[in-house]
């Protein structure tokens, strides 16, 4: 974390709330399409390096005004967080894991020389936004409140060095379904000319300019008709990526159990919140006789060689937005590499069971420890 000694901390017992004086209805939870549609409020809190933290605020959402020359705008620093807020059906507000949120944010900001904070205190400053806001959170299941942690440098000045200054903001998007119409397997294309993260580098951090590179490389796959691609790393095409999200694969071993892989956070893999929970849940659900959970290095050609010889049983991304991403192909070298899915579904077997298991904790079906109650 970036040393922030002697200077005051994040403290939600300043907080100050300042309510909209022009609420807007919230849209329709059919019509909701992701990150379009805003709350009425967000919170702000500002850093200076020569007093720390400045009292947090609930404002009216709305736009900021900066100065051309901050650093933001030339130096990318910047970093933000995903996660969301649930409704259980006694209309309860949840959060899912927002300590790993909080923990993950704390290691971006350092890499780009921003300000620390406390977890447990930014998140009961969230807990503060969602109960102004809570008639936004939708109540059905599949529905929820994105939320957006974001913290951005504010120095004015053109020098590249740490940022002076910086702002700590939170924004709030209801959403629908990943999928409105049900789960859709997508096809992906396997990318070797282009590098989303390496050894040494951020690939492992939610940096703004981790992403905005990776638009086109998704362009080009989409040109090509498909969805996403999965970025692949090295010579010997190390599986590390799908699009944004981490890639779990389930092939078939010679003592006839089944392996579930993903590549190890070897500094080129975002430590999703997602793929932590499912390797979790997995090592304590699945049946060890049956099941190996790995973390290691596997390459496209194994991914390759197993739907050839028929031990390629499943494959999908995971994420905050969708949860999983089953897929049904990748095209690799010309060639098109089927991975399987249940007779007249659209996604594997362990896909639709890891779902469940994670939406169960999000809306308070089955009590977890993960999911924390909104006071």
């Amino acid at each position: 974390m970036t040393v922030t000694s002697g200077l005051a901390p994040l403290d939600p017992s300043k907080l100050t709330v300042e309510l909209t004086k022009k609420p807007k209805t919230p849209q329709a939870p059919e019509k909701l399409q992701f990150g379009k549609t805003f709350t009425d409020h967000m919170l702000v809190v500002d850093w200076t390096d020569t007093e720390g933290w400045q009292a947090p605020q609930i404002l009216p959402y709305g736009p900021f005004q900066m100065d051309p020359a901050s650093v933001v705008f030339h130096y990318a620093f910047e970093c933000f967080e995903g996660m969301k807020a649930y409704k259980d059906s006694n209309g309860k507000i949840r959060l899912f894991r927002p300590d790993k949120n909080m923990e993950r944010m704390n290691k971006s900001v350092a890499a780009i020389c921003l300000p620390s904070f406390e977890g447990k205190d930014l998140t009961l400053l969230i807990e503060e936004l969602l109960k102004i806001d809570e008639h936004w959170i939708p109540n059905e299941m599949g529905y929820s409140l994105y939320l957006r942690p974001t913290m951005i440098g504010t120095q004015v000045g053109l020098g590249v060095a740490p940022s002076s200054d910086a702002r700590l903001f939170v924004i709030a998007s209801p959403v629908g379904p990943y999928y409105p119409t049900g789960m859709k397997a997508v096809s992906l294309e396997a990318t070797d000319y282009a590098v989303r993260a390496w050894p040494g580098g951020v690939g492992d951090k939610k940096l703004g300019a981790n992403y905005a590179p990776g638009t086109r490389i998704q362009r080009m796959a989409a040109d090509k008709g498909h969805q996403q691609n999965l970025w692949l790393f090295g010579k010997e095409g190390y599986v590390t990526e799908v699009g944004t999200m981490n890639m779990f694969t389930v092939f078939k071993m010679p003592d006839g159990k089944k392996e579930l892989v993903t590549a190890p956070l070897d500094g080129t893999i975002l430590e999703g919140v997602t793929r932590d929970s499912i390797l979790a849940l997995a090592r304590e659900r699945l049946d060890p006789s049956e099941w190996v959970i790995s973390e290691r290095k596997y390459t496209i050609s194994e991914i390759a060689d197993a739907s050839a010889n028929g031990t390629l049983v499943e494959a999908f991304g995971a994420g905050t937005a969708a949860i999983v991403s089953p897929i049904y192909n990748i095209a690799w070298k010309g060639d098109s590499i089927k991975v399987p899915l249940q007779p007249g579904k659209q996604a594997g077997a362990l896909t639709e069971t890891v779902l469940k298991w994670i939406q169960d904790i999000q809306y308070g079906i089955e009590e977890h420890p993960w999911s924390v109650v909104v006071n």
